[in-house]
């Protein structure tokens, strides 16, 4: 599989087929794999933090994620297909799993949000095995983290989903995925709050035009402020300078 780095980040770009017989591959072998969400928030933070981007570079994948990787990418002259977020991603994840026969359990979110989004999940793939799922609001450490690490290993489930927003999901995988029987641990984000339908997504239009950060942007604009007009605005400054450096 195809794989480059944009900022000294690793990113995996690879069409959904790529992406599932590759999870199948790592579900074969045993495990552990990572599949992380390769954003402009996510580089962005690797880049402050050496230990994510460590996580980022060793990472078996890491999933294109947003627009604007799609666009950074182009800038330094690469061709990479379309993102590939989670309000799309996850259906198609859901029904190649049903398929397969793999297992998944659905960790993180607010509560009730891995309920629902297992609930549909299923409605839509009948015969997607969901083991488990486990709301992201627990102490990450002590009994009741370990409490949840025990449940998870009862189940054992093939795939781990991680949905806790960056970079606590990435901080807490790396603390326990040793104590944790699942083969594949696929970082989430806010994958429940969309897949649930507590969270609508954008227009197609919006989408289609790499405009979904200015959505989330109006619905939440204190909290999205520093990450889209900030964080993007520093993404492309950097992309754009690594650009004239090779130029």
């Amino acid at each position: 599989m195809e794989k480059l780095k944009i900022l000294g980040i690793k990113i995996t770009p690879a069409e959904p087929q790529e992406l599932h017989a590759e999870i199948t591959r790592l579900i074969a072998q045993g495990g552990p794999g990572f599949v992380l969400s390769g954003n402009i928030h996510g580089i962005n933070l690797a880049r402050q933090l050496r230990w994510l981007a460590d996580f980022y570079n060793q990472a078996d994948l890491v999933r294109v994620d947003g627009a604007g990787v799609v666009l950074g990418a182009r800038l330094l002259g690469h061709s990479i297909p379309k993102r590939l977020t989670w309000a799309d991603w996850g259906w198609m994840l859901a029904d190649y799993v049903a398929e397969k026969g793999h297992s998944l359990y659905l960790l993180g979110g607010p509560e009730g949000a891995a309920s629902e989004s297992a609930d549909r999940l299923k409605q839509h793939a009948p015969g997607l095995k969901i083991l488990g799922t486990q709301h992201g609001y627990f102490a990450k450490d002590g009994p009741e983290n370990d409490e949840i690490i025990n449940e998870i290993n009862n189940c054992r489930p093939d795939i781990l989903l991680v949905g806790m927003g960056m970079p606590l999901q990435e901080s807490w995988l790396l603390k326990n995925y040793r104590q944790m029987d699942a083969k594949i641990f696929i970082t989430a984000g806010a994958a429940f709050e969309f897949l649930s339908g507590s969270v609508k997504r954008c227009p197609k239009w919006m989408g289609d035009l790499g405009l979904e950060w200015l959505y989330r942007l109006s619905l939440e604009p204190k909290r999205m402020a520093k990450r889209y007009l900030w964080g993007n605005t520093v993404f492309f400054f950097h992309v754009l300078k690594e650009r004239l450096r090779f130029t």
